[in-house]
């Protein structure tokens, strides 16, 4: 009888972390289309690749939706298991451990139709309004101009709001993806032809899912995801679930 006891207790402390729990609560923000957006199809495109690499280690999520601030502080907390998706910086590498990536993203400056701004002359942004929401990081060029004093910055909810700010001469310009511009154009009910966007491109940056240096089992959280979306990757199945979801946005 002894022994069968020992063998089940060896057992329980072998399993994997999430063996018992084999949920992940999530936390993400609004209006960062395509990537994620409630009224966006499964959440978004990165919440659909978020969701499709943690089944491939067979790990469900419990998605919620805050403010992308008050998300990132609950997270830190260990409120949630993790958020996504985030560029990495200096100050967040020191609270957060980060996934591998899950998308690249390259950011075009965007203005009104008829104002023309490239990201290889930032100095013709002096004196100009910046629309960027609250809780996005800054591209560092741009951050240094803010700190500068030579662009003010509009800090909104959302990407879409910036587009309509635009339209009404309230901001002069935007920075975003060209996916995720064209996401929030079409968010604000605003027509391409209306906005300018940069030929010229910041340096690519890449969008993560973080979880707290505080959770007590960070570390393994990071490692299981980062083998789902290996998995993911290496079965095709990133690059399908890309394609069906940029194919559903445009229709037949």
């Amino acid at each position: 009888m002894r022994g069968v006891v020992l063998c089940l207790l060896l057992a329980c402390l072998c399993r994997p972390a999430l063996a018992s729990a084999e949920t992940m609560r999530l936390v993400t923000g609004d209006d960062y289309a395509p990537f994620t957006g409630q009224q966006l199809s499964g959440g978004g495109l990165l919440t659909q690749v978020v969701q499709a690499a943690l089944a491939q280690v067979e790990v469900k999520i419990e998605l919620e939706w805050h403010p992308w601030n008050r998300g990132m502080q609950m997270t830190l907390k260990a409120e949630y298991d993790a958020t996504f998706p985030y560029v990495y910086t200096d100050e967040r590498g020191q609270n957060y451990l980060y996934s591998e990536p899950l998308a690249v993203i390259e950011q075009h400056l965007f203005s009104r139709a008829g104002e023309v701004y490239e990201v290889s002359d930032l100095a013709a942004l002096t004196g100009k309004r910046l629309c960027y929401p609250l809780g996005w990081q800054l591209p560092a060029a741009i951050e240094q101009m803010i700190e500068q004093g030579l662009l003010t910055r509009h800090s909104p909810i959302g990407l879409p709001q910036c587009a309509r700010l635009l339209l009404l001469n309230r901001d002069d310009v935007f920075v975003a993806d060209g996916m995720i511009g064209a996401g929030a154009l079409s968010q604000a009910g605003a027509s391409p032809s209306q906005f300018h966007r940069s030929q010229s491109t910041f340096p690519s940056t890449s969008l993560h899912l973080l979880v707290s240096r505080q959770h007590p089992r960070a570390e393994k959280l990071i490692a299981l995801f980062n083998r789902g979306l290996a998995s993911l990757r290496t079965s095709n199945q990133y690059e399908q679930l890309v394609i069906n979801y940029l194919n559903a946005q445009t229709g037949p």
